[in-house]
């Protein structure tokens, strides 16, 4: 156990001190110790170094804004113990972690694996509901159906023990900071770029994994030059805890023989092995299925022009956009629009989003709450939905709602705040009801 700044994580060591480096990363709302059975017989190669997620398994509670920022602090931690380079094993949002840093770091990255992971992780609509439902339930409705996301029926019934501790574990996570994974989760989508993953990947994956499962293990590995694909029969998600020994085998046979050349440094920082002279890994070249840069998609002449001169802020607004009202509603406006309505939803988004809601002066929970007040106030009520739906996921709970709704009843009349009140209630039931 060690101390733990706000900019570092806590971790553990198993291993020999002079031994290469393996990192094993967890996933959102596990320990460390859901490597337990992997790590006596990694730990006669490498010193396994393994580490909690902020808020879990008793570490601080210092939460994240992006996987960037997670990979930023791993490395950190490893700054300050002398470790330069190492080979990394993650599972879910510990896989993120490892693609981020063989993306923005390879100098570092010996060799990877990824397991139950994906370049996308569902939608982040999913994870801003989440996030919704814990803020107004805490996070026993998300514990007690945890089993059944991350282990197969037969697996949870006959290890009643193991499905106890996995309800455990959630269940003493800190809120914020679980909150806080799930937005860095929904933010995250690095599909453009898997054809710049330069360092051998093992993409693990369990065959009867219903949340990142073998297609989006496929997708990795079509993505990523040099990749190969493991699917374990029999597992569901949290496959390195109900298929441990295939899973260690799997490990020790892609570490064993896809460390990248060169030298590995142990966990003292001191070379412990030289690698074998072989022919330098060449950096890939572009992939087919690459996006163009941006200049070869839209001639300059196409840009809009600086308003008021500044750029203009219509991506800025899109993206503010979809965050705040989630991707599907977007879509829908987008889709709807046709010649007639189009420069209309061109203004919402450049004026609206990318020049009000994106602007310093209030957080989007305060924004929120004026924007409840003033359709109110409007009887905007068709816009009310939304919008409520929206203050939640900027972070108001359901009472805070409810008190804004109140104090629209004394300036903005009853009649007002009970058509308000009967629609914010509809939506809250809908966006805050766990899903069994």
């Amino acid at each position: 156990m060690s101390e733990t700044p706000m900019n570092t994580l806590q971790y553990r060591f198993d291993g020999a001190e002079d031994a290469p480096v393996l990192i094993l990363g967890p996933s959102l709302g596990t320990t460390w110790h859901m490597w337990d059975r992997q790590v006596p017989e990694l730990a006669k190669q490498w010193r396994v170094f393994r580490f909690d997620l902020p808020g879990h398994g008793g570490a601080p509670a210092h939460p994240v804004g992006s996987v960037g920022e997670l990979a930023s602090r791993l490395l950190a931690t490893l700054d300050r113990l002398g470790v330069q380079r190492f080979g990394y094993a993650g599972c879910a949002l510990g896989g993120a972690i490892g693609l981020e840093l063989a993306l923005r770091h390879p100098e570092r990255l010996a060799s990877l694996a990824v397991i139950a992971a994906s370049p996308r992780f569902g939608t982040a609509d999913e994870f801003r509901q989440r996030g919704v439902i814990v803020r107004t339930n805490g996070l026993d409705p998300i514990a007690r159906t945890s089993p059944d996301r991350w282990f197969t029926g037969g697996f949870a019934a006959a290890q009643p023990a193991i499905t106890d501790w996995a309800v455990q574990m959630v269940r003493t996570t800190d809120p914020g900071c679980y909150i806080a994974a799930c937005e860095t989760l929904a933010a995250f989508d690095v599909r453009p770029e898997l054809g710049r993953v330069g360092v051998p990947t093992l993409v693990l994956v369990g065959s009867e994994d219903k949340v990142t499962g073998p297609a989006e293990a496929r997708t990795l590995v079509a993505g990523i030059p040099d990749a190969r694909l493991a699917v374990v029969p029999g597992a569901s998600h949290l496959v390195p805890v109900e298929q441990p020994a295939a899973v260690t085998d799997l490990l020790v046979h892609h570490f064993s023989t896809a460390w990248q050349p060169g030298y590995v440094e142990s966990s003292t920082g001191q070379i412990a092995i030289p690698a074998t002279p072989v022919k330098p890994v060449l950096a890939p070249s572009p992939q087919p299925h690459q996006p163009a840069p941006i200049a070869e998609i839209a001639p300059a002449a196409l840009v809009p022009p600086p308003v008021n001169g500044r750029p203009d802020p219509y991506d800025a607004g899109l993206k503010v956009r979809r965050e705040v009202l989630g991707d599907a509603h977007v879509d829908r406006a987008l889709a709807q629009a046709d010649e007639f309505s189009g420069d209309f939803q061109e203004l919402i988004t450049r004026y609206a989003w990318g020049e009000i809601w994106d602007r310093p002066g209030l957080d989007r929970r305060a924004r929120s709450c004026v924007t409840l007040g003033a359709l109110v106030a409007g009887g905007h009520l068709e816009e009310l939905a939304p919008h409520t739906r929206a203050a939640l996921r900027n972070g108001l709970t359901p009472d805070e709602i409810k008190e804004v709704l109140l104090q629209a009843a004394v300036y903005c009349g009853l009649p007002a705040a009970n058509s308000a009140f009967k629609v914010a209630q509809q939506v809250i039931r809908e966006e805050t009801t766990p899903t069994e």
